[in-house]
């Protein structure tokens, strides 16, 4: 009978190498999209599971990221079952044993009191999966928790995307130069910090930091840290198994292409970086046979000399073969008599054959109000859509497909108003274009009631 091959766990060569090799206190990996980084923290939690008192936490923001189809649970498997994992699922958490009696968790931090689930807690080892997705209250609570009792010296483990808006993008700061990317030399460099009060102060070597003492007089012990960046080009695993993720990075918006495939730290959004008047040619008329919605973004004050309101804006795009036209766009600052009659009589104009969507603000008095929207269209179809995600999110489907050369301008006296509410986003005092350009868009590439999550 043929010897059993013992079950190898092997990094790839390059940033997943280095990130299970070094020895700082706090790792972070990663720093854009496909880097390898969920498979090099699950591998790391196995490193001292032949210790039955060993025990690691893997966090996620929200329970769904950890057990939604294909997520961090899922992967868990390919890894923990080899080994001689034995999964159990209860109830916004999952749990690996292993024959030793070590084990791995993965739970949420949802919440910032969260956090105090775990109070009395000794982790020796804390995996954030998503650094940015956290507080820097939950981080610095959950280091407090990261001690150990079984032979293991305590550490965290991390991964991320970029945020410039993030505390995790001031704490990794030295390993990132002007322009937001990672600095090649200084990759897995492994620094030495002490907090003091909420500041941070950092330190080539632990001996440089001896001076410090707290209130009390006693040293205050240091510990290291590292960044290692990673990017899609590091995981050739991934490109061959799936060599369209590139191109599906490739087409992302310019911020989120840049965060994501480019590894950028400091790019924020900016007027003209989600939408240009030069993406979409002006053409004279549209072609036969498409799909059409409007969307609407309402408001209900008139202006005058004082005031600068919201603008009620009603946006048309149609669609053949994978190509969107915008056909109208109109838009008044309007009491609330007037904005009905704007509605009535742009729904009139375009015909029942045009689906209408419009906004449901949050709470019983938003739904109320749509109600009572769709009640003055009978006859038409007309859906209310609960907005999940920010603007930035909802509007990043249509500048995607925009900046892809996928959307055309049919030419009108409202064109320049639109271009440039359009180029002002996010920036402008005024996004009301945006909007209801964003609830045609989105209703119409999925032709009902749309969830910005499965865009």
């Amino acid at each position: 009978m043929d010897e059993q091959k013992p079950n190898v766990i092997r990094p790839q060569e390059g940033p997943q190498e280095q990130f299970l090799a070094t020895s700082a206190d706090i790792a972070i990996y990663g720093g854009a999209a496909g880097g390898g980084k969920s498979w090099a923290i699950l591998a790391e939690c196995t490193r001292h599971i032949q210790n039955g008192s060993f025990g690691a936490q893997v966090f996620r923001r929200t329970t769904g990221q950890i057990f939604n189809e294909g997520a961090l649970w899922d992967e868990s498997g390919d890894i923990y079952r080899p080994l001689g994992g034995k999964p159990r699922k209860d109830i916004g958490r999952g749990t690996w044993t292993f024959p030793s009696g070590a084990k791995i968790t993965f739970g949420h931090l949802q919440y910032d009191k969260t956090v105090f689930n775990y109070q009395g807690s000794q982790i020796p080892l804390i995996v954030f999966d998503e650094l940015t997705h956290f507080s820097k209250k939950q981080f610095w609570y959950m280091v407090s928790r990261n001690r150990s009792m079984c032979g293991v010296k305590p550490y965290i483990r991390a991964t991320t995307n970029p945020d410039a808006d993030s505390w995790v993008c001031e704490f990794i700061d030295w390993w990132i130069d002007d322009k937001g990317f990672p600095i090649p030399e200084r990759s897995g460099v492994v620094r030495w910090f002490i907090r003091v009060g909420d500041r941070i102060v950092w330190a080539d070597s632990s001996d440089e930091l001896s001076e410090h003492k707290d209130a009390n007089g006693v040293s205050i012990p240091p510990k290291s840290a590292t960044f290692i960046a990673a990017k899609l080009t590091d995981n050739k695993k991934l490109l061959e198994a799936d060599p369209a993720y590139m191109a599906n990075l490739m087409s992302l918006p310019t911020v989120e292409r840049e965060r994501l495939l480019g590894g950028n730290w400091k790019i924020r959004p900016a007027a003209g970086l989600y939408f240009q008047r030069s993406w979409c040619p002006v053409v004279d008329a549209a072609p036969a046979g498409m799909r059409i919605a409007r969307g609407w973004d309402f408001a209900a004050t008139e202006k005058n000399e004082t005031n600068d309101p919201d603008w009620t804006s009603g946006t048309k795009i149609g669609e053949l073969d994978g190509h969107y036209y915008i056909l109208d766009n109109r838009k008044g600052r309007l009491s609330p008599s007037k904005v009905k009659t704007m509605y009535l009589n742009t729904a009139a104009e375009d015909g029942k054959s045009v689906n209408v969507y419009i906004p449901e603000d949050p709470g019983a008095a938003g739904k109320v109000v749509a109600q009572e929207q769709i009640k003055w269209l009978v006859g038409f179809t007309v859906r209310a859509n609960r907005a999940s995600g920010d603007k930035i999110t909802r509007f990043t489907p249509f500048s995607a497909q925009a900046e892809a050369g996928n959307v055309s301008v049919v030419r009108g006296g409202w064109n320049e108003s639109w271009f440039s509410a359009l180029e002002g986003f996010p920036e402008a005092s005024h996004d009301d274009d945006v909007d209801s350009t964003s609830e045609a868009f989105n209703g119409l590439i999925t032709g009902s009631r749309y969830n910005l999550n499965n865009l």
